[in-house]
This record gives structure tokens, sequence and C-alpha cells, in this order.
């Protein structure tokens, strides 16, 4: 039986590269979810501040800072602390990596990521997309 979720869910999208920011957006703009972006680490922080997410996938690089989505997960974990976080990067490191995990990420997933996981990944939380238009029961 497919069920469908009662409270629509919220979904923050954070990456400095637009074609990608918008690529996401396009991933999680179902029936079911209200889904807002930033480019910027401010836009970023200023959003988690007033207002709570079920899924945040960020950016780990923003604008050139390096702990940019470090500082983004950080926040997230103090307000939307139910919220799956999802970091995406160009630079695995493992010091990237560990820093990611410490501050709550769920999943570190290396650039180019394919959208069928992050929609996996997305699924596990509740989070519709356009490749699970409905979430199973």
């Amino acid at each position: 039986m497919i069920k469908l979720p009662d409270a629509p869910k919220s979904v923050f999208i954070v990456e400095d590269e637009q074609s990608i920011r918008d690529i996401l957006v396009e991933l999680f703009e179902v029936d079911g979810n209200a889904v807002s972006s930033a480019e910027l680490l401010p836009e970023a922080l200023e959003r988690l501040r007033t207002q709570r997410f079920d899924l945040v996938v960020t950016d780990l690089r923003l604008g050139g800072k390096r702990d940019g989505g470090l500082q983004v997960m950080a926040l997230a974990g103090m307000l939307s602390p139910d919220a799956m976080v999802l970091v995406l990067t160009a630079y695995p490191d493992d010091s990237n990596r560990q820093a990611s995990f410490r501050l709550g990420a769920l999943h570190f997933l290396e650039k180019p990521v394919d959208l069928a996981i992050i929609a996996q990944h997305a699924a596990t939380a509740g989070v519709r997309s356009a490749f699970a238009p409905a979430i199973r029961e």
C-alpha cells in the first residue's frame, strides 16, 4: 500500500553552484514537499534560524568558505535536530567526512552524485522526490 505523508515535508538545499542547486530543488519539488534553497552561507544560516526542516542537503564548501557546510550542519543540528542531513562535496577527505558525521550528517556523498541515491536517502526520512513521488508504508 502506498501512503502519502500527512504533513508536508520541509526540504532545504544549500548549494553555491546554481546548476546543482536548481537540479536538487527540481528533484524535491513534488506534492507534499515545501522546498527552499540558499546559495550562500549567511542566507542559509538565517533560513535555519527561522524555519525547521525535515531534510537538509548541503554542499561542504560554500562560496569559497571551507567550513561553510560544517556551519550549516552545526546550526541544523541545533535548530532542526530531527532533520536528515546529506552532505555533498567535491572534497571527500577524511577530516571533512569525520567532521560532517560529528555534526550530525547521516550521509557524506562525493560529487557528482547520482540523484537516485539522494532520493533513496531522502525516502528513508519520509521525503518524496521525483524518483519516489509516493512513500511506501
